[in-house]
């Protein structure tokens, strides 16, 4: 489908909006509106354009992420990649705002990547992404 143009937002379930909405403000993510609507759903921006809405529905008792954290491999959506122009920098932060990799840094043929858990542990990885040059030789 030639018309699909780009990734609008990501959806992800969370279960306290204001911790998730100030974690990801950590990251540079701007407050844009609620919660409101039947689920509800707020939403948060960064200024690269990344756009997440928060899905304020999680009812789960333990915090495994049923995705990454058990035996069974569950489909579905495991991470989000967020691309990023320079590693020292971003891990320097993560540093300075006490916020631990749950992996990486790894080198592979498309860039350096490292990843941590947001407060309901989901996976976010960072890039700093190469190119698929490595694969088209």
């Amino acid at each position: 489908m030639r018309e699909i143009s780009r990734i609008n937002h990501i959806g992800l379930r969370v279960s306290n909006f204001e911790v998730s909405r100030d974690f990801y403000g950590l990251l540079g993510f701007n407050y844009i509106t609620g919660p409101g609507g039947p689920e509800p759903v707020a939403i948060v921006e960064h200024p690269s354009g990344i756009n997440i809405n928060f899905i304020l529905n999680a009812n789960q008792t333990d915090d495994a992420n049923v995705l990454m954290d058990v035996a069974t491999k569950h489909t579905g959506y495991t991470h989000v990649a967020i691309e990023i122009s320079d590693k020292k920098a971003v891990l320097e932060k993560l540093e300075q705002l006490n916020i631990p990799l749950s992996g990486g840094p790894m080198e592979h043929p498309t860039g350096t990547s490292f990843f941590i858990r947001d407060p309901d542990n989901n996976v976010v990885e960072f890039i700093e992404y190469k190119g698929l040059g490595e694969f088209l030789k």
